[in-house]
């Protein structure tokens, strides 16, 4: 699953979450409103009720609309870290390309291309990338100060924020991702959709029981 898949997933997720909340707001907010609105005090009650449901509906509201914001949003990166496995002069990078693949085995790998932020750059001793989304598979292709290049293994996207070692072997290089904890990632902002869309349940069934319970006083 690409990024361009998970950020689809994800905004139909939010879709619902948004309509899902608008639909028990639209229902439970007047059945609410109307059984505590008698005294005084239990109508600052319903009135705070009411303001915290519209509040809700803003917040929730502005979630379908982040794919909107991919072009000023955090984009997808890749940082690359070498290590160097074999003996002699140390070796440092003089330039590289990170091919981007669509397929398991890479016949189709094409450069990453330059396009605004989009780039693929490297240090003496490191490279890093940065796209409006990567594709399934990469391979790197590293030119050394020994005037050697060496090809790597072709590897998977690991995380929205990714970082990776990379061996520097006699004759080729070895890629092994290093997962952490990653803030931006579409499966963060899902999880977190689901944890707040289990408490908004929760709420509303308090405020439901709390209502009918009100209603047999």
């Amino acid at each position: 699953m690409n990024d361009g898949e998970i950020e689809l997933i994800t905004y139909f997720i939010n879709y619902l979450i948004t309509y899902g909340l608008f639909l028990l707001i639209a229902k439970e907010g007047e059945v609410v409103y109307s059984t505590f609105n008698h005294t005084r005090k239990e109508d600052t009650m319903a009135r705070l009720l009411k303001n915290g449901w519209i509040v809700l509906l803003v917040l929730a509201s502005l979630f379908p609309f982040r794919s909107a914001w991919a072009d000023t949003g955090p984009k997808p990166t890749m940082d690359f870290t070498f290590i160097q496995g074999v003996s002699g002069q140390t070796l440092t990078i003089t330039s590289g390309t990170l091919f981007e693949c669509d397929q398991s085995d890479c016949q189709n790998a094409k450069p990453l291309q330059v396009l605004g932020p989009q780039h693929f750059s490297c240090q003496p001793d490191h490279c890093s990338a940065m796209a409006y989304g990567f594709s399934p598979y990469h391979r790197l292709e590293i030119q050394f100060s020994d005037g050697v290049t060496r090809d790597s293994n072709v590897f998977k996207t690991a995380q929205f924020n990714s970082t990776y070692g990379v061996t520097i072997q006699q004759a080729d290089l070895v890629v092994k991702a290093e997962y952490n904890l990653d803030f931006y990632s579409p499966y963060t902002y899902i999880l977190c959709g689901a944890v707040c869309l289990i408490g908004v349940i929760v709420l509303v069934v308090i405020i439901i029981l709390l209502v009918r319970r009100s209603r047999k006083k």
